[in-house]
């Protein structure tokens, strides 16, 4: 099973909402930081340590918005299932974009990442 499901995303007219959730379920690691992370607008695919912070939650509940999203984008979690949920209203066009979920983990000895395989938000004019 793959450490991180994604769910949610998909197309939406400018000035509407979309969820997007994903689920650390495939893991017996502690599970501290969770959140999503997209590429530079208008750059090539980019690999994980290239990504832009969109939203992140840690496990005793401390966010971290993107300027870009703040006021508009909420993020919560589940620490019970370490599902992390994001919220995402007002969407603009330039909100399109691949959204990769993130969870940081800790294996006993150090830290380390798992990525979701991205999902796609759409917002059209």
């Amino acid at each position: 099973q793959a450490p991180l499901v994604e769910s949610g995303g998909g197309l939406v007219q400018a000035g509407g909402s979309l969820r997007i959730s994903c689920a650390a379920s495939g893991t017996h690691f502690r599970v501290n930081r969770m959140g999503w992370f997209h590429k530079a607008p208008g750059s090539p695919p980019a690999p994980p340590n290239e990504r832009e912070l969109v939203a992140t939650i840690t496990a005793d509940g401390a966010t971290k918005y993107a300027d870009s999203v703040k006021d508009r984008f909420t993020i919560t979690r589940d620490n019970a299932s370490n599902t992390v949920y994001l919220q995402m209203d007002d969407l603009k066009p330039s909100d399109t974009n691949v959204y990769y979920c993130n969870a940081r983990y800790y294996t006993g000895l150090y830290w380390s990442d798992y990525w979701g395989q991205g999902t796609q938000v759409t917002v059209y004019s």
